[in-house]
């Protein structure tokens, strides 16, 4: 097939690096694009970007000129990686000057006629679309991912929720320092040290898996009702967000049945073999001491969520512990993952 031209929002941050990186190669899309702050644009991407992302700058893309923020790309696809409080007016102009947005940050996560996807669980949120188009009164449209600790936690769940029902969670994270960002925390703040708050990141994972889970009524989202209860730490860890995680289940399930769940989990992206999704979503351990961020974070190609230490819980019912690639399944490429999923949907023309 012949490639799809995409452009990059907030190319030279930190996310917008994965995007540039994970799309390099791509089979379905080219990034033909790149847009920054005012203080980027002009600049070639070599110039603009101080590369910290493993690997080095994919070469096709170091000439290339950045451009501003505005809706001239020469494309219809834009990921964007730009921060939080800027984003929200940008990605509106830009959908409603008919492009598609897949989009990382959080300004529209929480709108009623936004999808905030994960192409395992929801897909069929995707309905929001003709929803948004029409109240919005625009050609384009806006879909986002959640945040990448809601976003691990919430697949490796989705098996359990599936098969037993899920009635309570409560998550303790550890999350690596690429999840602020760069420069992100000072080093004398982190060295030897836990720092037990994260702006805004316990609120957005006790509400986000609600509207995930939500059911599609009509034109609206019916939030799923559980109670989530979230201690969210940052910790001295490059990449991979590993979170304890104990679940209360709606129905009686033994431990065989618990990890058969997990390992067996299939969903919609397996069955269409889009590019980004992983082989085997969740990919349980069995040693005690798994998973370990710099041991596992790359399975799937950074888009899997590893699974260790499923025991029963005295509290709850069942507790064990899952990892993430932050960077990757929680931000880059799971934008990328839907945007395949919408192109293989027929929301891309």
């Amino acid at each position: 097939m012949e490639k799809i031209p995409v452009g990059i929002l907030g190319a030279t941050g930190m996310v917008g690096q994965w995007f540039v990186k994970l799309l390099a190669h791509h089979p379905w899309f080219e990034v033909t694009a790149l847009a920054a702050s005012a203080r980027s644009a002009g600049k070639t991407y070599a110039e603009a970007t101080t590369w910290v992302i493993p690997g080095e700058p994919p070469e096709a893309v170091q000439g290339m000129v950045i451009e501003a923020c505005d809706p001239h790309l020469p494309c219809r696809l834009v990921f964007s990686a730009l921060p939080g409080a800027e984003a929200g007016p940008i990605e509106e102009a830009f959908a409603a000057a008919g492009y598609v947005v897949s989009s990382n940050a959080s300004s529209h996560r929480y709108d009623p006629d936004v999808p905030l996807l994960i192409p395992e669980v929801n897909p069929d949120h995707l309905g929001l679309i003709e929803v948004q188009r029409r109240r919005r009164r625009w050609q384009g449209f806006i879909v986002t991912c959640a945040n990448c600790s809601t976003t691990q936690l919430v697949l490796a769940l989705e098996p359990l929720r599936r098969a037993f029902g899920i009635r309570a969670i409560s998550v303790v994270t550890m999350q690596a320092l690429s999840g602020a960002g760069y420069p992100g925390v000072p080093g004398l703040s982190i060295l030897g040290n836990v720092i037990p708050y994260i702006p805004g990141e316990e609120e957005k994972l006790e509400r986000e898996p609600k509207k995930i889970w939500g059911v599609l009524q009509g034109e609206e989202i019916a939030e799923a009702e559980l109670a989530i209860s979230a201690h969210c730490h940052r910790v001295a860890t490059r990449d991979g967000h590993l979170e304890a995680v104990s679940v209360a289940l709606e129905r009686e399930a033994a431990l065989e049945e618990v990890i058969a769940a997990l390992e067996d989990f299939r969903s919609l992206p397996q069955e269409l073999e889009l590019p980004s999704a992983p082989a085997r979503p969740i990919v349980v351990r069995k040693e005690p001491d798994r998973p370990q961020p710099r041991r596992d974070r790359e399975e799937g190609g950074g888009m899997s969520v590893v699974v260790g230490r499923v025991r029963a819980c005295p509290v709850l019912d069942w507790k064990l512990e899952l990892l993430g690639h932050n960077t990757v399944r929680g931000a880059a490429g799971g934008a990328i993952l839907n945007a395949e999923l919408l192109l293989a949907q027929g929301y891309l023309g």
